[in-house]
């Protein structure tokens, strides 16, 4: 009955401190986050980060390795959402979406999450991208992050393909997908044309859903 409890209560305590190690993570990585935003990422140090996040330089050394990696995961936890180890396209929320049953459907869920999903990451986007002339890291971020929407517009115009109701090549789908997942259209027209999330949104779908649907297929509407 002993060894049952002190099993129990080691398991526990594994799960508690890793559950705690997972939230300091995502602490640490929010507060480089806002650091490299207002300061951008050349002008800011681990040791910047350390005093913002109320933690040891050692700790983040111990925790990412490296600043090049605290930038990784504050770009993945910004722009996830949370700290959790998936793909963008492996995500529960796009996992759903991707079970609606039509193509139209799906492009509009796909540009919600696209909306929420700028908002969270543009700002970190553009100091990385003013970064990446001079530092390594953040070009080496731009590379990973180039990669990754890729394979999510390449995956998701696989999945339309498959609906039978993509009017295009599935490789014009994935291009055209790919020029418009960046956030850039979303700085423009939201944060320099004052448009809402919503609105975006809506024209995000209904520039898709005229591009890969026939006519013939679209929701009246659409």
């Amino acid at each position: 009955m002993y060894r049952l409890v002190d099993t129990v209560k080691r398991a526990y305590n594994s799960t508690s401190r890793a559950r705690q190690a997972q939230e300091n993570r995502d602490r640490i990585s929010r507060a480089a986050h806002d650091l490299f935003v207002e300061r951008g990422y050349g002008n800011t140090t681990v040791i910047d980060v350390a005093k913002a996040a109320d933690v040891s330089p050692e700790t983040i050394y111990k925790s990412f390795g490296s600043k090049a990696e605290l930038l990784r995961s504050a770009w993945f936890v910004m722009f996830r959402g949370d700290g959790q180890d998936e793909t963008l396209y492996d995500r529960p929320e796009t996992q759903a979406v991707l079970q609606l049953p039509d193509l139209a459907s799906r492009i509009e869920g796909f540009a919600r999450l696209t909306a929420a999903r700028s908002r969270r990451s543009a700002p970190l986007l553009r100091a990385i991208e003013g970064a990446a002339a001079s530092e390594a890291g953040a070009r080496d971020m731009l590379t990973t992050w180039h990669a990754r929407l890729i394979d999510v517009a390449a995956r998701f115009a696989r999945s339309a393909a498959e609906t039978g109701q993509l009017a295009i090549p599935e490789d014009e789908c994935r291009d055209i997908m790919f020029a418009m997942l960046d956030g850039h259209l979303w700085q423009r027209l939201v944060v320099e044309r004052g448009w809402t999330d919503e609105r975006y949104a809506d024209w995000l779908a209904a520039q898709w859903q005229h591009q890969f649907i026939a006519a013939s297929e679209r929701v009246p509407g659409s």
